[in-house]
């Protein structure tokens, strides 16, 4: 049977007999355009909520992607399980390669994705995991960017002053906490909040390194919530005083997400979706359990290959090459690349003491950030 028979046999049966509603979403991501539809007006709506910042509106859709919402679909084939990075334990993706083609499984939710080069296809119960489907759609994005020689960093990002700058972390470092708590400064834009983009480009008299953000809203733990006081209602009073009675280490290891939404916290225009000049990055590398004061040096990664290892990510499952080709689960990352990339950009390792406001005020006078003094201390 042709591949093209095979795809349309698996979306008939990922689709379930539901067809799409005559509304569509159209989003605009830098250069990218992508139309979602959906039988579900409810998810539309909620993406339509999420994505506010880059709706859009244009005729023709270069990239279609639909979200069928449904019971999670019955698929008779036999998936294999996607290896995680580094020590992240239990099962979460599963997989199947087809001919530039992957079917891909959530092993928790049984949200099942189907993407080629000509089809994306979204099956499951897509309201109950719009992040899920939030994901996917960022996904395509990604691919875009680096099908376009982008890296993908595992950092948040923010602009101040027209210029850019990366923070790093090992797990559980903190890096969403610090990114949001630099957010106080009404100087500072969003740029992402665990994927960024870098990629040398030709500057105003010779290649400068940049970075480019995603529009993925931070995701984050109620460690990273309690303790911020334009966070703390995010969490109902009568749970955040639960979590507040907990031990502090218990309390930062709890993985229980929320999406923090930067235009209704922090105010409008507080997004830059625009690739900006990188001017550093910073690789947090503290404990918490530390009695050192927090101290901010100066690194170079050619030495200090130990802070790159924090820098890099795998493209991950959804990621599908130019020529429809897709990153297995055992390549190898090229860290010269990154070396390469990240040449000439200053880079910073914040050690000794888990200490946030230190921090904040560290990078701000290191990186030349004006302070605010309306900035909350926590």
């Amino acid at each position: 049977m042709p591949n093209s028979e095979i795809l349309q046999d698996l979306a008939d049966t990922l689709c379930g007999g539901h067809s799409v509603n005559a509304r569509h979403l159209d989003l605009k991501m830098g250069d990218f355009c992508l139309r979602v539809r959906s039988n579900s007006d409810t998810l539309l709506e909620i993406l339509a909520d999420y994505f506010g910042h880059i709706v859009s509106a244009f005729e023709h859709a270069p990239l279609e992607l639909i979200a069928i919402d449904r019971d999670e679909p019955t698929v008779d084939l036999r998936f294999v399980d996607w290896r995680r990075e580094g020590n992240k334990q239990g099962r979460k993706d599963s997989y199947i390669n087809l001919d530039n083609a992957r079917l891909l499984r959530k092993v928790r939710t049984g949200m099942v994705f189907l993407q080629s080069t000509d089809l994306l296809l979204a099956a499951g119960p897509c309201v109950r995991n719009d992040n899920q489907v939030i994901n996917f759609i960022i996904a395509q994005y990604m691919n875009w960017l680096q099908q376009r020689n982008w890296l993908i960093c595992h950092a948040a990002g923010i602009v101040c002053d027209g210029q850019a700058f990366g923070l790093a972390g090992f797990s559980g470092g903190g890096k969403s906490t610090l990114m949001l708590q630099m957010m106080e400064n009404p100087a500072i834009q969003f740029v992402s909040n665990d994927r960024l983009f870098i990629k040398k480009m030709p500057g105003v008299t010779s290649l400068a390194s940049y970075a480019a953000g995603v529009p993925k809203l931070p995701r984050i733990n109620p460690g990273t919530i309690v303790h911020n006081p334009r966070l703390e209602n995010m969490i109902p009073a009568p749970r955040r005083t639960a979590l507040l009675a907990m031990p502090k280490n218990t309390l930062w290891d709890l993985e229980e997400k929320y999406d923090a939404d930067i235009e209704s916290l922090y105010g409008a225009g507080r997004i830059s979706n625009a690739p900006v000049r990188l001017a550093g990055f910073v690789v947090l590398n503290w404990q918490g359990d530390s009695v050192e004061q927090t101290q901010l040096n100066s690194v170079n990664l050619n030495q200090r290959r130990d802070l790159l290892a924090a820098i890099v990510k795998s493209s991950g499952p959804f990621y599908q090459r130019a020529d429809g080709s897709f990153q297995d689960d055992l390549q190898s990352i090229n860290e010269q690349q990154y070396l390469e990339t990240l040449a000439g950009v200053p880079v910073y390792e914040v050690c000794g003491r888990r200490d946030f406001s230190a921090a904040r005020y560290l990078l701000s006078a290191k990186l030349n950030m004006p302070m605010a003094t309306e900035e909350c201390h926590v």
